[in-house]
């Protein structure tokens, strides 16, 4: 194979709880998580040695996760074959959307078809979660309910929803996951029922009721950002009817009842306040997607 292309897509939360502390220093979670049509583009190609190009070259070190993904490959088959991947980022970086941990999973995806590994999905997801926590998701994508440190992943039939917007400010904070979990109370925790709940209408009628959506992160993150609280209340402002945390964010999202009003809304985000902001459908995997 002379050149493969992969596209490695970003997440939302529709729900995260988290229940506890554990014992090793992680906290135990339960959530709904699902890709979304806003992705990067990963292409591999043959090559003497194992390189990594990117459109943001701030982005390329030894601490990539594609190129920590590349050398893990090498390490665990003993494979001695190398790459040029070049990584086209559209997911905002740091967000909260997953894009490190997607683009990972689409390096693993990409050099094992490369190098003719022949290893699994089951196979690539033991080796994904050295990487992080989210990468053995982004083996599969789709909708998932995950468990632990978010490591378990058990698919789900697709969720109801069709269009969200995704409004990502230009707010950076340090060690923002850990600062966010710092900032949770014993109060803030709660046992997974907003999650079985959601999971099993996914499961029954297949519709997400945004009474359901639910991020433990919602109301810390507006202190731990500065500026974040100006973001969400401008955009239910400007008619969006639930704004969630993305992940660990600070993007938010947004669903929206069509691709029309999603694309207007989107447009105001960045024509009147200079906001980043995409319009992005869910995303399923093909039925017939190895397991």
């Amino acid at each position: 194979m002379e050149n493969i292309s992969i596209k490695a897509r970003a997440k939302i939360n529709l729900t995260l709880e988290v229940l506890g502390r554990r014992n090793d220093g992680y906290h135990e979670v339960a959530g709904i998580i699902q890709t979304i049509d806003l992705h990067d583009t990963l292409s591999v190609q043959p090559s003497d040695d194992t390189t990594l190009e990117c459109d943001r070259p701030e982005l390329v070190s030894s601490d990539n996760l594609v190129l920590r993904a590349a050398a893990l490959l090498r390490e665990q088959t003993g494979c001695d074959k190398g790459a040029r991947m070049v990584l086209r980022k559209v997911i905002p970086v740091s967000a909260g959307l997953g894009g490190g941990s997607s683009d990972a999973a689409a390096a693993l995806t990409g050099l094992n078809l490369l190098w003719e590994l022949g290893l699994s999905k089951r196979e690539l997801a033991n080796m994904a979660a050295e990487l992080g926590s989210d990468v053995p998701f982004f083996l599969y994508g789709g909708t998932a309910m995950v468990q632990g440190r978010g490591q378990r992943v058990r698919p789900l039939p697709p969720a109801g929803l069709k269009w969200v917007v995704v409004l990502s400010p230009a707010i950076d904070v340090p060690d923002k996951t850990a600062t966010l979990y710092a900032r949770l109370s014993p109060t803030d925790f709660s046992p997974g029922d907003l999650t079985r709940k959601l999971e099993a209408r996914i499961r029954g009628s297949g519709d997400v009721p945004p009474d359901l959506l639910f991020n433990a992160f919602d109301d810390v993150a507006r202190d731990a950002f500065p500026g974040l609280d100006d973001y969400w209340k401008t955009f239910l402002a400007l008619g969006a009817r639930e704004v969630h945390l993305a992940g660990s964010g600070p993007s938010l999202y947004a669903p929206v009842s069509g691709r029309e009003q999603g694309a207007a809304l989107a447009l105001t985000l960045q024509d009147r306040h200079g906001w980043e902001s995409h319009l992005a459908s869910l995303w399923e995997p093909p039925e017939d997607q190895e397991a």
